[in-house]
């Protein structure tokens, strides 16, 4: 069964609000299941609510612009706890769900670009977070879907979290496009929190925020457990933040993760690990990814915004404190690295505490060249958030604190035009049972 929006008096115009036209389609399909169809033409609609059995289907040349009144976005949220960040709802929502498929070839605006501004925090660089005025809510929130398929989508200009799935399993996204400013904060591309079973493939994604990012948040990880069995394959992901993120949010584990065959252009870091909350990450898989990272400018004179979250490091793992807290941070073990073709700006960072030691690393059959990309000088090490923070510290090829059990094993070199800035000689701080082959 197929339901045309404009059967229901849905107006392609892009100014009129088609919430209750759209969600009636999704009604009468929910009954029969099927399909509902968003043909060629520009809608604007509030708070969209999907059902059971409905793929929600955008043909080629039609555009579902989410509206950024607040009037039209509903929080739906069973606990107000149970998003991270922003409570200002979302545009297209489901929850306790089965079979929902979002597909085609049309595009979903989050319009950002109504809320966001650069107010010229980094003094003439143009690179740091853009400033945020006025409302912005989650391109899609979907909680608790078993079924979930993404596929084909065009996500455009999103203002916070692309597409946030909570607690979803069986989950399939392949081929989408997600194309935002990449000066926008909050605005990651692909944010799995506590979900199981999921294969991200194919896609091209263009973020400010983390391209895509693991999570286990602590109201998610309460509700539907860890986050686990995940396969990221053949994407190209750009970001200021990382290209690959796993935490800071990790009250529960977060396992069993392929990320590999990916390009990361221009990421702040290509692979970002953290744990914070007393969680564990482990037996985490990667492959094969090339690219580059390199510093952007960070604001002046800011204790945290608008700084990214990275330096250009290629790897970097963190077990640490929250600032002002000195709770267990959690346990990074069982991490490979193989076949990593990076330039870089930073060092290869893998940090943990005296209580939190990271365990079991091993980074083969790789090169990484120090390169000169940006026009910022290398010379801080970023571990936000944490009590330690962004601080002045000469930067090696390889620095680690508390790491035990660590191999490293292939080509690493410095490009002439960071001699000077960038060390080749490690710096091995409060660790033991390290192996280094440089060739």
């Amino acid at each position: 069964m197929q339901y045309n929006i404009m059967d229901y008096g849905a107006l392609p115009d892009g100014k009129t609000n088609n919430q209750k036209q759209i969600q009636a389609a999704i009604e009468d399909c929910a009954k029969t299941g099927g399909r509902v169809l968003v043909p060629a033409g520009n809608f604007l609609s509030g708070t969209i609510q999907l059902k059971s059995n409905v793929e929600l289907y955008l043909e080629k040349g039609s555009v579902l612009t989410a509206s950024n009144s607040p009037e039209d976005i509903i929080d739906f949220s069973e606990d107000r706890d149970a998003m991270d960040g922003i409570e200002n709802g979302c545009f297209l929502y489901a929850c306790h769900a089965r079979n929902i498929t979002i597909s085609g070839e049309g595009t979903i605006d989050g319009q950002g670009r109504k809320v966001y501004l650069d107010d010229n925090a980094d003094e003439g660089f143009h690179e740091c977070p853009l400033a945020v005025a006025g409302f912005r809510a989650r391109t899609t929130y979907l909680e608790d879907v078993d079924g979930l398929q993404v596929r084909g989508i065009t996500f455009y200009d999103a203002c916070f979290w692309t597409l946030h799935m909570a607690g979803c399993q069986n989950v399939i996204v392949d081929g989408i496009r997600i194309f935002n400013n990449d000066r926008g904060p909050n605005n990651d591309g692909i944010d799995p929190d506590g979900c199981r079973n999921v294969i991200i493939r194919n896609c091209i994604i263009e973020s400010g925020d983390d391209s895509i990012v693991l999570k286990a948040t602590r109201p998610v990880w309460e509700k539907y457990g860890n986050c686990e069995n995940i396969v990221i394959t053949n994407c190209i992901l750009h970001s200021r933040d990382s290209a690959l993120k796993i935490g800071t949010e990790t009250w529960g584990d977060i396992r069993n993760v392929i990320f590999g065959d990916c390009v990361v252009r221009d990421c702040s870091r290509a692979v970002g690990i953290w744990v914070r909350d007393g969680g564990t990450i482990e037996d985490i898989q990667l492959h094969h990814i090339t690219g580059n990272t390199k510093r952007y400018a960070d604001g002046v004179n800011r204790t945290f915004a608008p700084r990214w979250w990275g330096k250009g490091e290629p790897i970097f793992l963190s077990a640490g404190y929250r600032k002002g807290e000195k709770k267990y941070p959690g346990k990074i073990r069982r991490i490979t690295f193989d076949h990593i073709r990076l330039y870089s700006e930073s060092a290869l960072f893998l940090a943990g505490e005296e209580d939190s030691v990271i365990e079991d690393i091993r980074i083969t059959d790789s090169r990484i060249t120090w390169k000169k990309q940006s026009v910022h000088n290398p010379g801080v090490f970023d571990e936000q958030p944490s009590d330690r923070d962004v601080y002045e510290h000469r930067i090696p090829w390889l620095y680690t604190r508390y790491v035990e059990g660590l191999a490293v094993e292939g080509i690493y070199e410095i490009d002439p035009s960071l001699e000077g800035y960038v060390d080749i000689e490690e710096i091995l701080e409060e660790s033991s049972r390290i192996s280094i082959k440089n060739k």
